[in-house]
């Protein structure tokens, strides 16, 4: 599948991009409303884009009201939530859990830019697994000492699957006053200089945990969707690109369909972790799939290229 990150695309303002999309992750929603950061609250650099919003959101009971809206898309709706507590996101997911047009929760544990959950991340998903029967997927940071460690840890509370990476922090100056470009200084870094460390986590959670991954950092062609699904990631997330070119989701989706085919593959997920040694996907001797195998029964997702 192909998806945003969560925070790069308002699905109401432009509906016909998120059409684009398998599947629209919303803004991270959290119990209360935030106004989020002060401005300047978004920065370029040579390496892609900065951002310290905040989490900035209108809080679960006004959230709920753009729902019926949302499920007008048409496509399945992701809902990222954040919170200060495991029992913020328990709350969330109660809340969210009566909702029909919710398919997934993405915990959002990762945000560089508040304070982080007073608990770590496997009573956060233990809790939200208590709350609710949805898939849940638990987005990590790449700043942790061992993603893969974390990962397991959500597994064993309950995840469904992952979401990598959340952003890294960084700070950009102004090339005149030699001053801090955002308000707070530093702010979370996305773009292409993420992509070589979304890659090492995809590729470390997915030997560690086996479990789906939604892999997202600086992906702005279809052959660099296919190394993160080649790394481990099931699904991709399209985050920065989207500022600078809407069409990115149809663009991208056809650029990855022909890498995976340029590399002997019939799709773009049967190409899924063919970098790690133990899986026999290899492109030099990709799996064939017969006319009476479909890809589910092969072990295949449904990534739709």
């Amino acid at each position: 599948m192909i998806l945003n990150a969560s925070g790069c695309l308002d699905a109401l303002v432009a509906p016909e991009v998120a059409r684009h999309l398998d599947s629209f992750v919303t803004k991270t929603v959290t119990p209360l409303p935030r106004g989020g950061n002060a401005p300047v609250r978004i920065a370029e650099t040579d390496g892609g884009m900065l951002n310290s919003i905040g989490l900035a959101n209108p809080g679960i009971s006004q959230f709920r009201e753009t729902l019926p809206r949302l499920a007008e898309l048409g496509i399945p709706i992701w809902v990222s939530v954040g919170g200060f507590c495991a029992d913020d996101y328990a709350d969330l997911c109660t809340q969210l859990d009566a909702e029909a047009v919710v398919d997934t929760i993405e915990l959002n544990v990762s945000c560089p830019n508040v304070a982080a959950p007073d608990e770590a991340a496997h009573e956060i998903v233990s809790a939200a697994r208590a709350a609710t029967e949805k898939p849940l997927f638990a987005k990590l940071s790449p700043a942790l000492p061992d993603v893969a460690a974390v990962a397991v840890a959500a597994a064993q509370a309950g995840a469904d699957g992952l979401s990598l990476v959340n952003t890294l922090r960084g700070l950009a100056l102004d090339p005149r006053t030699l001053r801090p470009l955002l308000a707070t200084a530093t702010g979370g870094l996305s773009g292409p200089a993420l992509r070589p460390v979304a890659l090492a986590a995809v590729h470390a959670c997915y030997r560690a945990t086996r479990l789906p991954i939604v892999g997202m950092g600086g992906i702005e062609t279809g052959r660099q969707a296919l190394e993160l699904v080649a790394a481990g990631a099931s699904s991709v997330g399209l985050g920065t690109v989207l500022f600078a070119d809407p069409a990115a989701p149809a663009r991208i989706r056809s650029e990855l369909l022909q890498a995976a085919r340029d590399h002997g593959f019939p799709s773009a997920f049967a190409a899924r972790a063919c970098a790690h040694e133990d899986v026999c996907r290899v492109a030099a001797h990709p799996v064939a799939l017969s006319a009476n195998k479909p890809e589910e029964e092969a072990g295949l997702s449904n990534l739709k290229v």
